[in-house]
């Protein structure tokens, strides 16, 4: 890279990088708890069977909605977290970084609404 291009500090882009790794590292969480919703039903339905016991599991289709739209949020924000990496990698290049929360107010609220709909969920499952 050009001496003249390259602004901020090395730590910098290596903090850059690390973000970047974490929120992929968060989308693939994200991903792996949809995949888990979406199977959990069919998990125990096969318990049932491998202990002998019938059990009525009623099926509102909420689970699989909810799975789907997990992964797709972790997509998401894996694609988001990428464009946010490479436009702080040109900020910190250009020397003009600016700080942008946005998103992180996205995913906290998101993770947020899913966590007020599992929970009224639930209650109503008891």
């Amino acid at each position: 890279m050009d001496e003249n291009k390259m602004h901020g500090n090395p730590s910098d882009h290596l903090a850059n990088e690390r973000t970047f790794l974490a929120w992929v590292r968060t989308s693939i969480g994200i991903m792996a708890f949809g995949f888990v919703v979406v199977k959990f039903s069919l998990f125990v339905k096969q318990i049932s069977l491998i202990l002998g016991k019938e059990t009525v599991i009623h099926q509102t289709g909420y689970s699989g909605i909810l799975g789907i739209v997990l992964v797709a949020v972790g997509t998401v924000t894996s694609v988001l977290s990428y464009i946010r990496y490479k436009q702080s990698e040109k900020q910190l290049n250009e020397g003009n970084y600016k700080h942008s929360s946005l998103l992180i107010t996205v995913l906290t609220a998101f993770i947020l609404l899913v966590s007020i709909f599992l929970i009224v969920y639930l209650l109503k499952s008891i």
